[in-house]
C-alpha cells in the first residue's frame, strides 16, 4: 500500500539514477569547483549555534553505490550538519546528503534548491537525471538538491525487508470481510513498528517543519541571502511551510503540481479520488471509449481480480486487486504512459496480469531482483508525523459510499487508505493542515495543471489564496499529467523561466492552453 502523492518521475521509475554522496573527498576527488569562497550574505537563522551556522561544506565528487555508478560530470556531493531536534539546536546533529552542479554561465543568481516530491523522494538520486529539463535555469543557478531527513542517504528509514514487503502484497487493502479487515489493520500496525525500530529517535523529528528549518540553514551555508526554490508535488507543501516560517527569506519560488494546503487527511483522499478518476476519464476518452462505461468495465475487472488474482510471468507472484489498482495509477501520471495502460488492461482482460504487475512494480520501486526502494517508507514516516488525524475504521466505512460514487475504480482503495496509513502509529501527528500563510514574502509562482491526477488543480488555487494577497501568483495550464513545467507547454516554460531568470512575475490568473 502506498499513498499516491508522488512526482511525475514515477512514469520512469525503473530508470531513476541513484547517486551516492561523500562529504570527505580529497586529493584526486577534489577540483576547483569544490572550492567555494562565497560567504553567507544574510544573518544566520535565529537560534542556530555558531558551529552549524559557520560550517563549511566539503564538496567532492559523488561516490557510486552498490546499486549504481556515480553521476559523473561536474556533480558534487557534501554533507550538511543540522540539529536532530530543532527545539534543542545545541544538541545532537544528523547529516543531510546534498548534491549540486554549479551554474554554467557567468551571470550567476545563486542556488536553486529542488524538492521533487514524495514525501520521501531522494533529491540526490533525482537531480542529475532532471538536469536536462532545467538546462536554461542551470545557466544562472547552481542546481542543488538533497535527501531530506529520514530519506535515502540522510538517515533513511527502511521499515521492512524485501521479503516482508513482497509477502505484504497479498494483504487486501480494500477488505471485504472481518478477517481481511483484521489482516489489513495488523499489517498497518506492524509496518509502523518496523519504522519505529529503524528510525529510533529520529522518527519524531522528520516533519515537514523540521525539513523547512533545515532548508533555511542550508540556504545560509550555501551562501544565499534569499531562498530560490523549485518544489514539485509534496515539494509545494514544503515550500509553503518554508515561506510561512521564513517569509522575508523567500526569493524566487516555484510551486508546481500543488498539494492542497487546506485539505486534511480525508480531504486529500477525496481530492485524489476525484483527480485520478478525472485522469482516467481523459484517458478513456482518448481511446474512443465512453468514460462512464469504460470505468464500469475496469471496476468489474478489479472485482474479478479481487475474487481470483491473475497469474503473471513473475515466478510465484500473482496480480492482486491492490497491485492492479497501483498498476493503473502509475501510467495516469503522464500521457506518455497511456499506451502502456491500454496494453496492460487488454492483457488483464485476457487473464494475464504480467503487464499491470510490471507497472505496479515501477510504482513500488521493485527491481528485477526483487529489491524494493524505500520512498514509501520515508513517505509514511514523514506524513504520519505531519498529520494529526487518525481516521477510524468506522469513520472510513461511513465515507466509502461517497468515495466509490466519485470513482468506482479508486474510491475504495483511497478511502480505506485513510484508516490504514497511520493506524496505531507510534508517534502523534502535529497538525490538521499545514500553515502556509506568508505575509510579507516576495511573489511565489503557483502552477496548477487542470489534468493533474495526484494533486488536483483546485489545490493550486487554494495554495495561492492561503499564501496571501500579493504573494501567491496563479498560473494555470490546461494539460494532462502530474506537473506542468517541462511537460510540453512553451507558455508554461516561458513564464517559469522568465520568473526565475529575470524576476518577471506573470499576471495572476494567467492561463496556458
Amino acid at each position: 500500500m502506498a499513498r499516491l502523492v508522488r512526482w511525475t518521475a514515477l512514469t520512469a521509475a525503473a530508470a531513476l539514477i541513484t547517486a551516492g554522496c561523500s562529504s570527505g573527498s580529497s586529493g584526486d576527488d577534489q577540483d576547483d569547483r569544490g572550492t567555494d569562497s562565497r560567504r553567507p550574505s544574510a544573518p544566520a537563522p535565529p537560534g542556530v549555534p555558531a558551529s552549524l551556522a559557520s560550517q563549511q561544506l566539503d564538496w567532492g565528487r559523488c561516490k557510486g553505490t552498490a546499486d549504481s555508478s556515480a553521476p559523473g560530470g561536474d556533480w558534487q556531493c557534501a554533507t550538511l550538519k543540522v540539529p536532530l531536534d530543532w527545539a534543542k539546536p545545541d544538541g545532537e546533529t544528523i547529516g543531510l546528503a546534498l548534491i549540486r552542479d554549479k551554474a554554467d554561465g557567468d551571470r550567476r543568481i545563486g542556488s536553486l534548491l529542488f524538492n521533487f516530491g514524495g514525501p520521501g523522494g531522494s533529491g540526490v538520486s533525482m537531480m542529475p537525471s532532471y538536469a536536462d529539463s532545467v538546462s536554461r535555469l542551470h545557466e544562472r543557478y547552481d542546481l542543488v538538491s538533497w535527501d531530506p531527513r529520514g530519506v535515502a542517504a540522510s538517515e533513511g528509514v527502511r521499515c521492512r525487508g524485501d521479503e516482508e514487503i513482497e509477502a505484504a502484497e497479498s494483504v487486501d487493502t480494500t477488505p471485504d470481510t472481518p478477517a481481511e479487515e483484521e489482516a489489513y489493520l495488523k499489517d498497518a500496525a506492524d509496518f509502523g513498528k518496523g519504522c519505529e525500530k529503524s528510525a529510533g529517535k529520529l522518527m519524531a523529528h522528520v516533519s515537514t517543519t523540521d525539513t523547512a528549518r533545515d532548508m533555511d540553514l542550508m540556504r545560509h551555508v550555501l551562501g544565499d541571502g534569499k531562498m530560490h526554490y523549485f518544489g514539485i508535488s509534496y515539494g509545494t507543501e514544503l515550500g509553503g511551510v518554508y515561506a510561512h516560517l521564513f517569509p522575508k527569506n523567500v526569493g524566487r519560488m516555484i510551486l508546481d503540481a500543488v498539494v492542497d494546503p487546506s485539505a486534511d487527511t480525508m480531504g486529500h483522499a477525496e481530492n485524489q479520488t476525484r483527480g485520478f478518476q478525472r485522469a482516467l476519464d481523459d484517458y478513456l476518452e482518448s481511446t474512443g471509449q465512453d468514460p462512464e462505461r469504460g470505468t464500469r468495465k475496469i471496476a468489474a475487472l478489479l472485482d474479478r481480480i479481487d475474487a481470483e488474482p491473475l497469474p503473471t510471468s513473475s515466478p510465484g507472484r500473482k496480480l492482486t486487486q491492490t497491485l492492479a489498482v497501483t498498476g493503473i495509477v502509475l501510467p495516469l501520471y503522464s500521457k506518455d504512459g497511456w499506451p502502456a495502460l491500454t496494453s496492460a488492461l487488454e492483457a488483464a482482460e485476457e487473464g494475464d496480469g504480467s503487464e499491470l504487475l510490471a507497472l505496479a512494480d515501477g510504482y513500488n520501486e521493485r527491481d528485477s531482483s526483487g529489491h524494493y526502494g524505500t520512498t514509501t517508507h520515508s513517505q509514511r514516516v514523514i506524513s504520519c508525523l505531519d498529520d494529526k488525524q487518525r481516521p477510524t475504521v468506522e469513520e472510513t466505512k461511513e465515507l466509502l459510499p461517497r468515495f466509490e460514487k466519485i470513482s468506482p475504480v479508486f474510491g475504495r482503495f483511497l478511502g480505506w487508505d485513510t484508516a490504514g496509513w497511520c493506524h496505531d502509529w507510534p508517534v502523534a501527528g502535529q497538525h490538521e493542515t499545514p500553515a502556509v500563510s506568508a505575509s510579507g514574502a516576495a511573489p511565489i509562482l503557483v502552477v496548477g495543471n487542470t489534468g493533474d491526477p495526484a494533486t488536483p488543480y483546485e489545490g493550486a488555487r487554494r495554495m495561492a489564496d492561503e499564501l496571501g494577497k500579493d504573494v501567491g501568483v496563479m498560473l494555470t495550464w490546461k494539460g494532462e499529467g502530474h506537473g506542468a513545467y517541462g511537460s510540453g507547454s512553451d507558455c508554461v516554460d516561458s513564464a517559469v523561466n522568465a520568473y526565475l531568470l529575470d524576476g518577471t512575475v506573470p499576471k495572476d490568473g494567467k492561463v496556458c492552453s
